[in-house]
């Protein structure tokens, strides 16, 4: 940069500059914010600054629209001081899932394979107790009876509660596990 680039002349502004955000802020730690705000902003579109014109003006221009564009988008905005919207906005992160979908395979693998079998075709496959009574060659009682222990079984073993959220990463599983919690509790 030469004496004649107007970037060498904007620390030059500085105070001039906070003491203009200070005046519409009412805050000296606010206008600070503006301040550097209002200085990225000039400094990424000085190829737009005119060399010749005033360019303390120009700066004071930035700064203020600036300074009413943060006031707008604070009109927008809510206060949250207590965590209401936020918390309303969390989300659960997924290795939860992941760790209950580890738990899951763990008891559904201690289950008999004839309950395994039921709760696959009728639970996870959506099939009929007859389709899977008819699949497997036995009466449609023996798939229910399995499909009933097996979902007993695996609440067991999960240690699930009627007030226990079930969150997996798999539609099937869940379905699953929703049935047994159904027909357990």
């Amino acid at each position: 940069m030469n004496a004649a680039d107007p970037r060498s002349a904007l620390l030059d502004h500085l105070p001039a500059m906070r003491g203009f955000a200070t005046s519409l802020t009412r805050d000296p730690v606010a206008a600070d914010d503006v301040v550097q705000d209002a200085v990225i902003k000039a400094w990424t579109h000085f190829h737009q600054f005119q060399p010749g014109t005033n360019l303390r003006a120009w700066l004071f221009t930035i700064l203020r629209n600036t300074f009413y564009s943060s006031q707008r988008k604070s009109g927008r905005e809510v206060a949250d001081v207590d965590g209401v919207h936020s918390s309303a906005l969390a989300e659960k992160p997924a290795h939860d899932g992941r760790l209950q979908m580890t738990d899951f395979r763990t008891a559904f693998a201690q289950l008999p394979d004839e309950q395994r079998e039921a709760l696959l075709l009728v639970g996870a496959s959506g099939f009929s107790y007859e389709e899977a009574a008819k699949m497997c060659g036995v009466a449609v009682g023996t798939v229910k009876s399995r499909t009933g222990r097996g979902r007993q079984r695996l609440a067991e073993l999960m240690q699930l509660s009627d007030e226990d959220a079930l969150e997996m990463t798999d539609d099937a599983t869940l379905s699953v596990l929703t049935a047994a919690k159904a027909a357990t509790f």
